[in-house]
């Protein structure tokens, strides 16, 4: 969840190669300047457009996340101003026959018809989850860009469009910060695995699944799930809590959303959790 300065990197690639030159018809590989490349699924192109950021190159996404927004695709994106690269990517295409075929082509499009008011809720929705996190007592910490506590916070504003032209003031496109919140439990060790692994059993409204993007809110717990075959040293040493739950947030009822979350995480105490007997 932390935001990069990206005209601070392409100044910091320029000063170390020069800019970049991209002459028609040449090999990708002439020229001495690194490719910088962005993945910015989390932010979309409705926040940010990095291709606009002058010495960015390559702007990736998985489609399969907001762009498409229905949990229904598997699909990607890879685009650039650089006719070189773009060459190069082609043959690549060919070669390994990677062209969207035609019903998940539609179905993205249909998505991306929509994506402009559904990223404008899950904005809205997951600024009001993130400041209940912030305050709960059985959360250590939240990180969400748009809570005052975010250690990027001076430049969210900057990054996150909202939608918005130059032309455009916030009036007509409210300032929003994406849909992704992460958050850790209280506790060490096997305390905050156990309780955040109940947190994530004990929600209704929010479903327990590894995606994010979609209409559906989402949660997922790393240190049980995706990472669990990397050892706790190394998983702890790259940031990734034992408590640490990662939360997609969809555009259900925003008092629902909350009350799920705090009904869960009011469960837990400092001995763990009491789960509810199933009748």
């Amino acid at each position: 969840m932390r935001l990069t300065d990206l005209e601070g990197v392409s100044r910091a690639v320029d000063e170390r190669y020069g800019k970049g030159i991209d002459t028609p018809g040449t090999h990708p590989h002439d020229r001495k300047r690194p490719y910088i490349m962005v993945d910015g699924t989390f932010a979309t192109p409705y926040h940010q457009r990095v291709l606009d950021i002058p010495g960015v190159d390559v702007s990736i996404h998985s489609a399969t996340k907001y762009l498409g927004g229905h949990s229904d695709i598997l699909a990607g994106s890879v685009t650039s101003r650089s006719e070189p690269f773009l060459h190069g990517c082609s043959k690549v295409q060919k070669i390994i026959t990677v062209p969207l075929n035609p019903m998940d082509s539609f179905l993205l499009s249909r998505g991306l018809k929509t994506l402009d008011v559904r990223m404008q809720r899950h904005g809205e929705n997951a600024i009001k989850v993130a400041r209940m996190l912030e305050d709960h007592p059985m959360v250590a910490s939240t990180f969400y860009p748009g809570l005052d506590s975010h250690p990027d916070r001076a430049m969210a504003d900057g990054i996150y469009r909202s939608g918005r032209d130059d032309d455009e003031d916030r009036e007509t496109n409210p300032q929003t910060y994406g849909g992704m919140i992460s958050f850790v439990v209280i506790g060490e060790g096997e305390d905050a695995l156990r309780r955040a692994r109940n947190v994530c059993e004990n929600l209704r409204v929010v479903n327990l699944a590894v995606s994010l993007g979609g209409v559906e809110s989402l949660c997922e717990h790393p240190a049980s799930m995706t990472h669990t075959m990397i050892p706790r040293e190394q998983r702890l040493a790259g940031g990734l809590h034992d408590g640490l739950i990662r939360l997609s947030v969809g555009l259900e009822k925003a008092k629902d959303l909350v009350d799920d979350l705090k009904n869960a995480l009011d469960l837990c105490d400092e001995d763990g959790c009491d789960v509810p007997d199933e009748e």
